[in-house]
């Protein structure tokens, strides 16, 4: 039987979500060493690989489970969740088709990064990006921009072996919610540091270090005005459409 299971993780206590062989913990290195403990011993895959620092609260996992677990999913997930809290925690599990891919089935993905212009906590730190004020009111401008299909190749990580970087972002986010600014993206697909480089670029407008042409000319790919990538600890991907 098939299964999609839906998750968390902290992402501050991972060196990412890929497997790695250099002896750090990743999310998936933990997550094998879970499921081989509980006599899970395939191949899974992700909707996408986050990373280092990156967190999740609705991450997708799709693996095929052995017949002793199949007449009791909700067994199954109590026995994974004793042994992955208090940094991974697992939602749901249910069947799906046996063809189904967690990466090449999904239609959309949303991801949300925080920050807060308050005094910086010791203990929130690792969970959101603490920020000096900025003019909330030019960011929520200045998102929309993103919205539609762009090529963001200047939003890319620089060394990248993509050749692709055309991407449609179907919904985009600014709001205030219990003392934290929230960004919210969702899109077909992401390229490897696209978010934290958007979110990055809009906080140098809510600075008043470059405007909103400034925007709108590298989204066209004139010219590169802001490439350097916000810190890892305030992303979240949330959501998986399939």
């Amino acid at each position: 039987m098939r299964v999609k299971m839906t998750l968390s993780y902290d992402g501050s206590h991972f060196y990412g979500f890929q497997v790695q062989n250099s002896g750090v913990t990743t999310v998936a290195n933990r997550l094998y060493a879970i499921f081989r403990s509980l006599g899970i011993d395939g191949a899974f895959e992700a909707s996408g690989r986050t990373d280092r620092g990156v967190h999740a609260t609705g991450q997708v996992v799709g693996i095929d489970i052995p017949p002793f677990w199949q007449k009791d999913l909700m067994k199954l997930r109590e026995h994974i969740n004793r042994k992955a809290l208090p940094h991974i925690f697992i939602h749901k599990i249910e069947e799906v088709a046996d063809d189904f891919h967690a990466r090449y089935d999904a239609k959309r993905r949303t991801y949300r990064y925080i920050v807060s212009d308050r005094e910086p906590s010791v203990f929130l730190t690792p969970y959101r990006l603490f920020t000096p004020p900025f003019d909330a009111a030019a960011i929520h401008e200045a998102i929309t921009l993103f919205e539609g299909e762009h090529d963001f190749s200047l939003f890319a990580r620089t060394g990248s072996d993509t050749v692709d970087f055309v991407r449609r972002i179907y919904r985009v986010r600014f709001y205030h919610h219990e003392g934290c600014y929230l960004f919210g993206f969702e899109a077909n697909g992401y390229l490897r540091s696209q978010i934290r480089l958007m979110v990055s670029f809009l906080l140098k407008i809510g600075y008043g270090k470059v405007t909103k042409e400034d925007l709108k000319d590298q989204l066209l790919c004139k010219r590169e005005v802001v490439r350097e990538p916000v810190a890892p600890n305030g992303l979240y991907l949330t959501k998986i459409r399939y």
